[in-house]
């Protein structure tokens, strides 16, 4: 039993850990999962809090999995992962029945898993974590309370200072498909076989007031007393999905530039701003003021948002603002205002407004 129990706390504590951890990596990330959960049931009066909370439940994972991995206040760490478990086995069975969200962010965008996987998962750590909490009374602390509590303090502490660290500056790993390094036009391809997103379309009409639904295979094509009234598609086996997406760059008049964008030989800054009101006013200045030195080196510059045209038009009219799709802007990078160096479509560096780069480091790596 003693071997039993070691065996399953370091399954426990190892997946409570790596999901805290990789939450904290990228807490807007996790910020932005809550959004989608708080618009979904409607309890969009919860969306202030959406990002301390990311960082209480991944803190509340992590310090879990750490006391019930080394036995450091070891109680409570397996009473606090049994109540975490008691809320969330039961919530994602609501998900994958309902699904509103098609991903639930367990793992953050490290590792990506429906809401059946997901609640399957609880189920297994649920058994798990019964069998550890029943014995938890035969546990033995190795520590003092007083040196137990301090450990546990001290690794509350630096793991809410790296969380904040990933938020100010950018994830320390970046799980999404606009790293650096990576090629935009090569992510937004198809391969040559590819599956392909089957739908099934179905026909509405109606004769003498009864609506009835067809298929392409059995609609009244030549009966003209029936009378169309709508149509609808469902999708039946989705198909491959390239990493990047819905990117495009169209500017204030309307031209896509997406291609110009990626296929530019030079160099291109890109201020990304999901939205400039969000945005604190002299964040955005400064990347302004780095713009306008960028275009003065031969450097292309543009201003990529999701702003409407009004709030677009009370800036400075010199500088170049585009739309892009707000989910898009998003994933690119998760800071508000953040930059994005392309050349050749491929990223060559990523900033936060907190490390904004200057025109000397930018002429460095572009070199």
């Amino acid at each position: 039993m003693r071997i039993i129990n070691i065996i399953l706390r370091i399954i426990t504590g190892s997946v409570f850990i790596f999901s805290g951890t990789v939450k904290a990596i990228d807490p807007l990330g996790s910020a932005y999962k809550f959004h989608d959960y708080f618009q979904a049931f409607g309890i969009d009066f919860l969306q202030p809090f959406a990002l301390p909370l990311a960082v209480l439940l991944c803190l509340a994972e992590f310090i879990a999995g750490f006391s019930v991995l080394t036995g450091i206040r070891y109680r409570e760490g397996i009473t606090a992962m049994s109540l975490l478990i008691l809320f969330f086995t039961p919530l994602t069975f609501i998900l994958a029945l309902t699904n509103p969200v098609s991903d639930c962010g367990c793992f953050g965008d490290a590792i990506h898993l429906t809401n059946w996987q997901t609640f399957g998962k609880n189920i297994i750590l649920f058994i798990l974590v019964l069998v550890l909490f029943t014995g938890r009374k035969s546990a033995s602390e190795k520590l003092t309370p007083s040196k137990g509590w301090m450990i546990s303090g001290a690794a509350m502490i630096l793991f809410v200072l790296f969380s904040l660290y990933n938020l100010r500056y950018l994830p320390v790993i970046d799980f999404l498909p606009y790293k650096t390094g990576n090629n935009i036009p090569d992510l937004m391809k198809i391969p040559d076989g590819a599956p392909v997103t089957r739908y099934e379309t179905t026909f509405i009409y109606e004769k003498d007031g009864i609506k009835k639904e067809f298929t392409l295979e059995n609609y009244p094509a030549s009966d003209s007393s029936w009378r169309f009234i709508d149509q609808k598609s469902v999708i039946i086996e989705k198909g491959y999905e390239p990493p990047v997406h819905d990117f495009s760059i169209v500017t204030s008049d309307n031209s896509d530039i997406t291609e110009a964008v990626l296929s530019n030989r030079g160099s291109t800054l890109l201020l990304v701003s999901r939205k400039l009101d969000l945005a604190k006013p002299e964040r955005l200045k400064a990347g302004f003021d780095l713009g306008k030195q960028c275009l003065s080196q031969g450097i292309d510059f543009y201003i990529l948002t999701a702003s409407g045209t009004s709030e677009i038009q009370g800036y400075d009219p010199g500088l170049r603002f585009c739309q892009t799709d707000e989910i898009t802007l998003k994933t690119m990078v998760r800071s508000n205002p953040g930059y994005i160096l392309l050349k050749n479509g491929t990223i060559k560096g990523k900033w936060s407004w907190a490390n904004i780069p200057d025109k000397n480091k930018i002429s460095e790596i572009i070199k």
